[in-house]
């Protein structure tokens, strides 16, 4: 239809075109034949053959889920798994009741005659022995601040002695001994002057604090129990001399002289405990 009109167009503008034409041109246009062809479309063809089949089109959009279908039937029961890993152990259980008695075993072999006196003795030495450890281990507990703070301990017939490492003021150092059932140590005689004295040097030291001052009256030194210096000393050449005025304690160096010091400074010193309280 549109081929159609199109032809009958194109007819249209060649008829009309002619007074144009003849008037650009003049006579010598007027002296020639026109001639017009009107072309008329033709029959209608036959239908032609079917042609090859074309390649898919492109996918579709996703349509809409359809219904939830019916449930299928139950599977069988597969085979059993692996054992799992052991759990932790239970809480203890109530003991149970005493069962009932056996059966009384054979008599056995008699024994051997014992002389039970020496045993006796000896059991009775043990039990002695025992009871002195368990005593002193008793005031090493109570005594000692550290086992870094302390240098052993010494013995005589009726004293315990502690060098205690651990620097304190003369006062402090009383305080401490104190508290602990003892004094400073109080060298009353040349038997607990020597024993302070080795004790000075197998520790390595040079001088501790010892309990002899003058602090209740100048230049009378007493033992710190307030007992007077009446048998015993063993003052180095030339002391004591309280020298700047200032020295009203005692000190006993290595070689088991003592010297007279102020109280204020800080160093060791030498505890002591009566054996029969300890």
């Amino acid at each position: 239809m549109i081929g159609e009109k199109l032809l009958v167009s194109i007819v249209l503008m060649s008829v009309l075109s002619l007074p144009m034409l003849q008037t650009s041109y003049g006579e010598h246009l007027a002296e020639e034949s026109c001639t017009v062809q009107i072309l008329v479309p033709g029959l209608k063809g036959e239908p032609g053959e079917k042609g090859q089949k074309g390649a898919p089109g492109r996918p579709g959009r996703v349509g809409p889920p359809g219904e939830i279908g019916q449930p299928g039937l139950k599977g069988q029961k597969g085979i059993m798994g692996r054992y799992g890993k052991v759990g932790p152990s239970g809480m203890k259980g109530v003991k149970g009741d005493m069962g009932d008695p056996g059966p009384r075993g054979p008599n056995g072999d008699p024994g051997v005659p014992c002389e039970c006196t020496p045993i006796r003795k000896m059991i009775g030495e043990m039990d002695i022995l025992v009871a002195q450890l368990s005593s002193e281990l008793k005031f090493i507990k109570n005594a000692l601040p550290s086992p870094a703070a302390v240098a052993g301990i010494k013995e005589t017939d009726s004293k315990v002695y502690l060098l205690v490492k651990e620097e304190k003021r003369y006062t402090d150092a009383e305080a401490y001994c104190q508290t602990r059932g003892g004094h400073l140590a109080m060298p009353k005689d040349e038997g607990a002057n020597v024993a302070i004295a080795g004790y000075i040097t197998e520790a390595g030291l040079n001088r501790v604090y010892i309990g002899i001052h003058d602090l209740q009256r100048e230049g009378v030194f007493t033992y710190v129990d307030l007992s007077p210096m009446t048998t015993f000393s063993k003052w180095r050449k030339g002391e004591p001399n309280n020298a700047y005025d200032d020295e009203d304690c005692a000190e006993m160096v290595a070689s088991g002289e003592w010297t007279d010091v102020a109280c204020h400074p800080t160093m060791y010193f030498v505890c002591e405990f009566d054996k029969d309280s300890v």
